[in-house]
């Protein structure tokens, strides 16, 4: 096993405003330029009337609608971001509700053979609504309130209707009622 000292020195091959390819030996991956060293948060929010939040859009890599949970960027514009702001703002940004308390539950690599990005888990508590949502800019979100109980069923038909599906979805509504670590999740 090699530690993060021993690693080769990385050899640029492109950079552009978002992200960067490098190599490291005879291997190549992909590296964030922006926010805090290529970390992401992913949102986990259940209304007051049990009804997860999901978020439509169009990605342009996939050239597909995809459905996910709110995420975003941490550091993204905002120097002094943390995991819990990051979460407030893509939350209330994407959807309209603002979380009363946002737990971090978990980070980890989202597809550690490609890219440094890491991606935490945050679970947002106590939501109040208070504004449409839609994202910034040109983001163009769609929100989805879905019934939890019917989650995994609105999903599915989804995929079958010809979205790509965020497969972090899966995890986000196992972490509703659980901690990472299987235990019962604390209302």
């Amino acid at each position: 096993m090699t530690n993060a000292d021993e690693r080769p020195e990385p050899e640029l091959l492109y950079e552009g405003d978002w992200l960067r390819l490098v190599r490291r030996g005879k291997w190549e991956s992909c590296e964030r330029t922006h926010g805090g060293e290529g970390l992401a948060v992913i949102v986990i929010a259940v209304t007051p009337d049990d009804e997860v939040l999901f978020v439509e859009q169009y990605r342009v890599p996939l050239g597909a609608r995809t459905i996910e949970m709110p995420a975003g960027l941490v550091g993204d514009d905002h120097d002094d971001d943390t995991l819990q702001s990051a979460a407030r703002r893509e939350l209330i940004e994407e959807t309209g509700w603002e979380p009363g308390r946002v737990e971090i539950l978990l980070t980890g690599p989202t597809s550690s053979g490609m890219s440094n990005e890491r991606i935490a888990f945050a679970r947002a508590r106590d939501l109040r609504k208070v504004g449409e949502g839609g994202g910034v800019g040109s983001e163009n979100i769609v929100v989805h309130r879905v019934p939890r109980v019917r989650a995994p069923a609105w999903l599915m038909e989804m995929h079958r209707a010809g979205y790509e599906l965020d497969l972090k979805l899966w995890a986000g509504l196992w972490m509703i009622e659980h901690e990472p670590d299987g235990s019962p999740a604390a209302p």
